[in-house]
């Protein structure tokens, strides 16, 4: 039995809405388990998933839409999933759901990207793993790659990257180091972030445990307002990018400030926001089937389909 000092709990993140716990001893709890479900084939929209392994540590879910041509190219989106670093994946019911909707509503491939989570794996494991996918990903663009689906059905000249809260920082990450790395073969047309999570000035308690190696507010990964204007704009490799926001959302002022910044950096392509009034965070992910989550839905499968 463990000693009264080795079980003291010396910080749990976050009270409100617990994810992990510390020990003083140093351990850390995991408090919320993600519950998953299966890939299959959705009855009502036609949507078909499977699960797909990434060398070596990540793996994805894929998700093909019902068309009236087989053989049709579709826009590949690349999604990752949201959750603070720390919970969440695309195998749960709200991302496999949410992406089996999209997919039906766009008629497009998405691939959900899998990535290991905080505090277990610390940023920038997840950087680390979704870079891999992406990788992965682009070795079907000869159409010799492990999965059918990609080789036969995506349009490697109409690929989006996007992703909710952290997901959408990592998403805006991985376009800007497709910009620094020749080796990289994928053409990415747009840029889709929803309610995205980045750093401000200030501090972020969470960021400091699971991040130690990042400078905080001063780590562009985190806070793409501290780089030059210049290597911003020369980083964000795409033509469009769509920053959705909340009214009521926590993070809606580091949206806001993110599409300001790309706006008035002289980014050679076109930016867009859009605001829901009178919502919270990620509010269509809870609740999908309310009108102003439809009215969302219809404007990012425009975003996909431009």
């Amino acid at each position: 039995m463990a000693s009264s000092s080795n079980s003291e709990i010396a910080r749990v993140f976050f009270p409100s809405y617990p994810m992990f716990q510390l020990y003083k001893d140093g351990r850390a709890e995991r408090l919320r388990k993600t519950v998953t479900v299966p890939a299959s084939d959705d009855p009502k929209t036609g949507v078909r998933s499977k699960d797909a392994p990434v060398p070596p540590l990540s793996s994805t879910r894929i998700f093909l839409p019902k068309t009236s041509d087989p053989t049709a190219k579709l826009p590949l989106l690349i999604y990752i999933h949201g959750g603070a670093f720390c919970i969440e994946s695309p195998f749960s019911p709200t991302y496999h759901n949410y992406l089996t909707s999209l997919v039906a509503k766009a008629k497009v491939i998405a691939v959900s990207v899998q990535y290991r989570k905080a505090p277990e794996h610390n940023l920038p494991a997840a950087y680390d793993d979704a870079w891999d996918a992406i990788n992965w990903i682009a070795s079907h663009i000869e159409r010799n790659g492990p999965e059918p689906w990609l080789n036969e059905n995506a349009d490697f000249d109409k690929v989006f990257l996007g992703g909710d809260s952290a997901g959408a920082n990592i998403a805006h990450n991985m376009i800007m180091k497709s910009a620094r790395d020749d080796q990289v073969r994928l053409k990415l047309s747009g840029l889709l972030l929803m309610n995205p999570f980045f750093m401000n000035d200030e501090p972020d308690e969470l960021i400091s445990f699971i991040f130690p190696s990042s400078k905080g507010p001063n780590d562009p990964r985190l806070n793409p307002a501290c780089i030059a204007i210049k290597e911003l704009a020369a980083g964000l490799v795409c033509k469009r990018i769509l920053v959705c926001v909340a009214e009521k959302d926590f993070l809606r002022e580091r949206g806001v400030s993110y599409y300001e910044t790309v706006k008035n950096s002289g980014w050679n392509g076109v930016i867009e926001m859009v605001e829901i009034e009178g919502e919270e965070h990620v509010f269509y992910l809870f609740k999908p089937d309310c009108e102003k989550a439809g009215e969302l839905m219809d404007r990012v499968s425009s975003f996909l389909n431009l």
